[in-house]
């Protein structure tokens, strides 16, 4: 009689067996997904490495082994989030999407990664980084390294013709009309209204870059 029906290696309920690597990306990714979802639920004052680590389902001995400092896992945290935020939108835009619609997912991804759960999590590390320079020290380069790589995503979307200048300038207003519509949500602005704004200023990018 045959065995392979119930061998341990190509039974129907085997996991394949994860390499080191990919345990420890895991690991992390918990952790990270923990911190976002604390700083969102409990505020930057409230949210322990106990409590994230708890959350995660991960020791603190492991945690510790991914980041050593509480600052170094809350700027990771959020670099993390805009990740996963500008990889979804990403894959929303048709791969034949004309350049008025590159120029609006673009600027949707802008707005995607500066509400929600990101702009909750962010307003909390800045607002906390302003009195704490470990945080702060942290937050800088992560804040930096998003800016330029999402001025390279907004670029890509612009026509060729269009001076550089010119669309780091849209680029930089976008930014802070996204961060400035998110504040308006936190603390409960009308909803319409944002909705209005945004859609206004992708008529004004399009119609400056002929769309």
């Amino acid at each position: 009689m045959s065995t392979a029906a119930h061998s341990p290696v190509t039974g129907p309920n085997t996991r394949p067996h994860r390499t080191q690597q990919q345990r420890r990306e895991h690991t992390r990714n918990l952790l990270l997904d923990a911190t976002i979802d604390c700083l969102v639920e409990l505020g930057y004052a409230r949210t322990s490495i106990n409590e994230i680590c708890k959350r995660a389902g991960v020791s603190r001995g492991a945690q510790q082994h991914h980041f050593t400092t509480k600052a170094e896992l809350m700027a990771a945290a959020v670099e993390h989030l805009v990740t996963k935020l500008r990889a979804q939108v990403l894959e929303s835009i048709p791969k034949d999407a004309s350049q008025p619609e590159r120029i609006e997912a673009t600027i949707d991804l802008l707005w995607e990664a500066y509400s929600g759960k990101l702009s909750a999590a962010a307003l909390e590390l800045w607002v906390a980084a302003r009195t704490d320079q470990e945080l702060r020290a942290a937050m800088l380069p992560v804040d930096r390294a998003l800016g330029r790589s999402t001025l390279e995503l907004y670029r890509s979307a612009a026509p060729d013709s269009a001076p550089a200048g010119q669309t780091e300038k849209l680029f930089w207003l976008t930014v802070n009309l996204t961060r400035g519509l998110a504040l308006d949500a936190e603390i409960g602005g009308d909803e319409q209204r944002r909705r209005q704004l945004l859609d206004e200023w992708k008529r004004i990018v399009s119609d400056v870059y002929g769309g």
